[in-house]
């Protein structure tokens, strides 16, 4: 959704099904791979609260 600020905890729960183990760094390599399809100035780093894709995707 672009424009809106999803924490770590909102993607997680969108990634992983209930009961599921997260790994620590899951979310991350995700983001990284948005970024290398996307472009890295497509998905901003919130600092303190999350990530949010620009409106212009």
């Amino acid at each position: 959704r672009p424009g809106v600020i999803l924490s770590r905890g909102d993607l997680e729960d969108r990634i992983y099904a209930w009961g599921q183990e997260v790994e620590s760094n899951a979310v991350e390599f995700l983001i990284h791979a948005l970024r290398r399809k996307l472009g890295a100035e497509h998905i901003k780093n919130v600092r303190g609260v999350g990530w949010m894709v620009s409106k212009n995707v």
